[in-house]
């Protein structure tokens, strides 16, 4: 906290506090609204533009790709400027992508819209990142609140991003342009308008108004060696869970569609599973993060743990003619991902001091969005080698390795001093 911040009243810094957490919210929102809108037609524009339906996931896989290596050039640049900077700069290179995606449907360039795809990532780093900043206001015992805030706004974008595609297009038409391009425009507005947002809303920066909350050596003090940082009970445990949880959630989610339909399922009946799941993924975050502020990060995970391995058996023994099983199966693919993401991303903050914070985060969410292409690519050949219900069964599997290594350090993590 800035000397200039540290003399504020109580009052008026838990006003600058929630104002910077509201003005992340707004970001969050506008950005994934953006965001959700162009990936929506991105398979199609790539299938339409190549005619080979195997090219048709490389912009999606892009965007992954981007937001991978945005966590880790974002996180570094917050480090050194500071949250607002970062912010700024993710969603800036986000409307960058955006208005190089436009250039290339008009010009009918394959390997220009990858690159677009890939800066558009880094927008998605930047909602992704908000979540942090949100957290660093407070003391632990509301940071998984404040978190789960951000991560709600989402929402938002989960909403309104498909709808407002075909709008887009005849936007795109009314301008000269390809009806395809409308949906890229979504981003250069309102992820433009994240970024002026939070250019003009956050400040003081958030690092200044952040909360000093343990022992005041950890958070003034040197960082310690990254390598040693990840060592740590609460660093690793967290990283795991992310990590396996947003694995098993992706592998399941990316090919349910392709098995509805294949099934005899139309387009409404996706829609709805889809809507269900995402509302599983987003709409509940309070509730995890109210949970998580109440009982601690490690019941939390074991719960979304738990879930996540319901949902998948679930999805593995669904009958591929009645889609009601499938439903209540994303759903809770859904919201077991939200409780691990919530809870596994305050242990992470908990874990670190102030000045080691940006750069274990960058780490986390860069393995987090890596891992995420991983499962979509992998999703793909494990179906076609052994069918659908081997995701389930793998996934079900695959959740047992968190809870395995949180019970194996539940002793360290509960003798670990606080240092957030």
């Amino acid at each position: 906290m800035s000397s200039a911040v540290a003399h504020l009243p109580p009052s008026e810094l838990e006003r600058l506090r929630g104002r910077t957490v509201r003005t992340l919210v707004g970001g969050v929102a506008l950005g994934s609204t953006g965001h959700i809108a162009a990936i929506t037609v991105a398979t199609i524009v790539a299938k339409d533009m190549t005619g080979s339906a195997s090219l048709a996931g490389a912009p999606a896989a892009a965007v992954v790709l981007g937001a991978a290596i945005g966590a880790t050039v974002l996180s570094w640049l917050m480090s050194k400027q500071g949250r607002r900077p970062g912010l700024v700069a993710g969603y800036g290179t986000g409307v960058l992508g955006a208005l190089i995606a436009v250039i290339a449907i008009v010009q009918g360039s394959f390997p220009l819209l990858l690159a677009g795809s890939l800066l558009i990532g880094f927008g998605n780093s930047a909602n992704q990142l908000s979540r942090y900043a949100a957290a660093d206001l407070y003391p632990p015992a509301r940071r998984a609140t404040a978190l789960s805030t951000v991560v709600w706004a989402a929402t938002v974008g989960a909403i309104v991003g498909p709808n407002i595609v075909g709008p887009s297009g005849e936007v795109a038409i009314r301008l000269g342009l390809p009806q395809e391009a409308g949906p890229y425009l979504v981003p250069i507005v309102l992820v433009g308008l994240a970024g002026i947002l939070s250019w003009v809303r956050l400040r003081p920066d958030p690092y200044d108004l952040a909360d000093h909350h343990g022992r005041p050596e950890a958070n003034t003090g040197p960082a310690s060696p990254l390598r040693s940082i990840l060592r740590r009970p609460a660093v690793s445990v967290a990283i795991i869970a992310l990590v396996i949880g947003q694995f098993v959630m992706v592998l399941i989610m990316t090919m349910t569609p392709l098995h509805m339909t294949d099934h005899g399922h139309d387009l409404s009946a996706v829609g709805i599973v889809l809507s269900a799941h995402i509302a599983g993924m987003y709409a509940f975050a309070p509730i995890s993060g109210r949970l998580t502020d109440r009982f601690g990060s490690p019941p939390v995970i074991y719960g979304g743990m738990a879930i996540l391995a319901v949902s998948a058996v679930l999805a593995a023994v669904a009958p591929a003619e009645d889609d009601s099983v499938l439903l209540v199966a994303l759903f809770l693919l859904g919201f077991g991902w939200n409780l691990g993401y919530v809870a596994g991303s305050a242990l992470l903050t908990s874990g670190v001091a102030i000045v080691e914070r940006t750069r274990v985060q960058g780490v986390a969410d860069a393995l987090i969005w890596s891992t995420a292409a991983i499962a979509s690519l992998g999703s793909g050949v494990l179906v076609a080698a052994e069918g659908y219900a081997a995701l389930g069964i793998l996934g079900a599997v695959l959740v047992a390795v968190p809870a395995w290594f949180l019970t194996v350090r539940r002793g360290a993590l509960e003798r670990m001093p606080s240092t957030a």
